[in-house]
């Protein structure tokens, strides 16, 4: 049969959140799915962490920390932390993230747009969207792809609308506006200070 990658990008990690679970609770298995969350200002730590943590101390840097992800089951329980080249570190789980840690380390996944452009083009998005969809994750959003039947895809599509997943045929032309032309893996990642602004663009954005 016939599949196809459904993506939302996502300015609420919560929303994030949500729209993997409703997915997983329609029967589609979480080794179908993937979340990328951006992490430059350590917002984030993992469930079971010790020690002062990378959210800790990034709080004490002014950034600000949204709360422990990881834990409980399925696709979210397996959250991890790496660096995508131009976004910098994120905590994410699933297939894209897998194949984008692949081409950060130097497989041959995708183009050589990058390891996350490279690795939504691969498996279907389209490059105009692929590039928009990166630079949501630089800017501080989450991603989550799903690969699903064909027959599953609006299903799919809909429960991503229902929790704000964004256009991002507007999304880029808002990116645009700004000077943007194109996600660079070769970009320095956003500082705290910069996502801080950076999210406060988008009022629906939330803290986990």
């Amino acid at each position: 049969m016939t599949t196809r990658t459904v993506t939302g990008l996502f300015d609420s990690y919560d929303e994030a959140k949500r729209t993997v679970r409703d997915i997983e609770s329609t029967g589609i298995p979480h080794s179908d799915i993937s979340i990328v969350a951006n992490n430059s200002d350590s917002r984030y730590t993992l469930a079971g962490e010790s020690g002062p943590s990378k959210a800790t101390k990034g709080a004490e840097a002014g950034a600000t920390f949204g709360g422990v992800v990881g834990g409980g089951t399925g696709l979210l329980a397996g959250l991890g932390m790496l660096a995508i080249p131009g976004v910098g570190p994120v905590i994410a789980a699933g297939w894209l993230a897998a194949t984008a840690a692949g081409a950060v380390a130097g497989a041959a996944v995708g183009g050589a747009a990058g390891g996350i452009v490279g690795s939504l083009t691969h498996a279907g998005v389209s490059e105009k969207h692929a590039h928009v969809y990166a630079e949501g994750v630089r800017r501080g959003g989450t991603l989550v792809t799903t690969r699903v039947a064909e027959d599953r895809a609006d299903a799919v599509q809909e429960i991503m609308t229902k929790h704000q997943s964004i256009d991002p045929d507007a999304r880029g032309i808002a990116y645009r506006t700004d000077g943007w032309r194109a996600f660079d893996e070769k970009a320095t990642p956003y500082t705290p200070s910069e996502l801080e602004t950076e999210r406060s663009r988008y009022p629906s954005r939330t803290a986990l």
